[in-house]
């Protein structure tokens, strides 16, 4: 009777460790798509709107090498009257999905009404930069943008502001801290997070279990604390449907 039981019972026992298997494998190595989904919205990979649909001139359509062979797009947006321009330059990250492109009416706000410089940076894998996303490539990618800043004549004595938003926050956390002693003016964070692994409870619950396997961590919670010294502004939605 027990080895009647038991052979009913393994059935579904084994399916669902499969199940669990195939899922958690899943998980790991397809990560990636899940936390980049750079194809989103649709065209998002070869259609970049560029700032003179927004009404900005005053631009360079720049393509940046990182020192692992990427090549990055960016463009650097300068205030429309240069007598009013103020002396920052804000290296601005944006978040998980779509381009540069998409957030072109926030730069034009920085650029136009407050008279700042902007760097937007395209992380490899996005829009029309080379490469794929990943935590590694992209911690190489903003150090490549704040290196630029700081080495091109023209901006290299200006206030750098770093700027991110959602996942581009946990980039710029990161950069911030690696460079304390390199002349980081401000910090603006919107929306961000504290890590990966104390994000997938509230976007994916049913995985929540599943959070050890994922390699991609961005822990900002360990690095805040490095950037004592650095004014640093948060920026919070209440109704924000993903960020808790």
């Amino acid at each position: 009777m027990a080895n009647l039981l038991w052979s009913y019972a393994r059935v579904p026992l084994f399916a669902t460790s499969g199940l669990v298997g195939i899922l958690s494998s899943a998980l790991y190595y397809y990560q990636n798509e899940l936390i980049y989904p750079r194809n989103l919205p649709a065209g998002a990979r070869t259609e970049v709107p560029n700032p003179t649909q927004f009404g900005m001139t005053e631009y360079e359509d720049l393509r940046i090498d990182t020192p692992d062979h990427e090549v990055l797009h960016a463009y650097l947006i300068k205030p429309p009257n240069p007598q009013h321009a103020r002396n920052i330059t804000l290296l601005m990250f944006h978040g998980n999905a779509g381009n540069i492109g998409h957030r072109l009416p926030i730069a034009r706000v920085l650029s136009n009404d407050l008279a700042c410089n902007v760097l937007m940076l395209q992380y490899r894998g996005y829009g029309l930069s080379t490469g794929n996303p990943g935590e590694k490539g992209m911690t190489i990618d903003a150090q490549t943008g704040f290196d630029y800043i700081k080495q091109r004549d023209d901006l290299k004595n200006t206030k750098l502001v770093i700027y991110g938003q959602s996942i581009g926050g946990a980039v710029g956390i990161g950069l911030a801290a690696a460079n304390v002693e390199k002349g980081v003016a401000g910090v603006i964070l919107e929306n961000t997070f504290l890590s990966i692994a104390k994000m997938i409870p509230s976007v994916m619950p049913a995985a929540k279990w599943l959070t050890p396997l994922c390699h991609e961590k961005w822990p900002s919670e360990e690095y805040i604390p490095k950037i004592k010294d650095t004014p640093i502004l948060f920026l919070s939605g209440l109704k924000d449907e993903i960020v808790p």
